[in-house]
């Protein structure tokens, strides 16, 4: 392991665009050691001024939609506006061996060499909604860092992308046509959530399928209620063969930002977010804490075999532990 960096040497990399200083205090914030923490919490707050500028984009969809692909032409036509952008992509962590393919930097070659672009893939670890643990970390170093696009590739798992959302200004759903019955291949749930809606391959004979699962959708998101954010989310096909929708995409996400910066949605969203933030942290260092507890762990050595073979209720031997605490 490369020897740690103070939190001034950390920020001044950082808010001078060194890639390298960026990705080893990225490293630092994910870190689960305890004697990481104070220093990632100090250059975390030296970069916060400097962070809150750039335009966070959420994109999921399920597995095999494309998103690297479609991320890898989106940021292409984004850095040729000559924007920097950032591609924090999650890879999903394996139960079985606490590993992860990171393969991201693989899929999206081009992107990956091209000087105004930055890709992290990061391991998903036991983390809910597809993203790793310090997303939201790492989404302030990249800003500090210059960025002026954020995106936040989800595993695409369908298990609370309300986590990604929460993270976001612009939450978009990759989606494929031509796979049968579209409109029972996703849930309500995330749909409700979606500032737009993309069907992807848009392209060869997929193009009339891709047109009919468009109106499809967008017939459907009338019959939900408006979001309070004064926006309804628009559905269009794209292809990122022949680079096509992907213009329009990101007119879409601009005027997005128009309208929720005009009625003020943009900084109540942003506010909650902070909120919600805090909240998640206080829950995740609270199980942290209740696990490493001493007391807690020799009991529950002592309880699990009984809740294992069903002579004590699991519902009991929680509420048993938790007065253990």
């Amino acid at each position: 392991m490369l020897k740690r960096l103070d939190a001034d040497a950390y920020t001044k990399g950082v808010l001078g665009g060194d890639r390298v200083v960026l990705s080893r205090a990225i490293t630092l914030i994910e870190s689960h050691l305890e004697a990481d923490k104070p220093l990632a919490q100090e250059v975390l707050e030296n970069i916060l001024p400097h962070t809150g500028g750039s335009v966070r984009v959420g994109i999921t969809g399920v597995p095999g939609v494309g998103k690297s692909t479609f991320i890898e032409v989106f940021g292409g036509f984004v850095t040729a506006l000559n924007k920097k952008i950032a591609v924090l992509a999650v890879d999903p962590t394996s139960q079985l061996t606490k590993g992860s393919i990171m393969g991201d930097k693989t899929r999206m070659e081009q992107l990956a060499h091209n000087p105004l672009a930055y890709i992290r893939p990061s391991p998903s670890r036991q983390t809910l909604g597809g993203v790793a643990h310090k997303t939201r970390e790492t989404i302030l170093l990249c800003e500090a860092a210059g960025f002026e696009v954020i995106v936040v590739e989800t595993v695409g798992v369908g298990q609370s992308e309300t986590v990604v959302k929460n993270m976001t200004d612009f939450f978009l759903l990759l989606m494929l046509a031509g796979a049968g019955d579209e409109l029972q291949g996703i849930k309500r749930g995330i749909m409700e959530m979606a500032d737009a809606i993309a069907i992807t391959k848009a392209d060869g004979n997929n193009v009339a399928a891709s047109k009919l699962a468009a109106l499809d959708y967008q017939n459907a998101l009338h019959l939900y209620p408006p979001n309070g954010s004064g926006w309804f989310a628009p559905v269009l096909t794209c292809s990122a063969v022949n680079q096509t929708g992907i213009a329009d995409l990101w007119k879409i996400i601009e005027k997005h930002q128009e309208v929720t910066k005009e009625n003020g949605f943009y900084d109540r969203n942003r506010q909650n977010q902070n909120l919600e933030w805090m909240h998640s942290h206080i829950k995740q260092v609270l199980e942290d804490r209740f696990y490493e507890n001493k007391n807690v762990k020799n009991w529950l050595i002592s309880i699990e075999n009984a809740v294992r073979d069903g002579s004590v209720l699991p519902l009991r031997a929680a509420i048993e532990a938790l007065a253990v605490c």
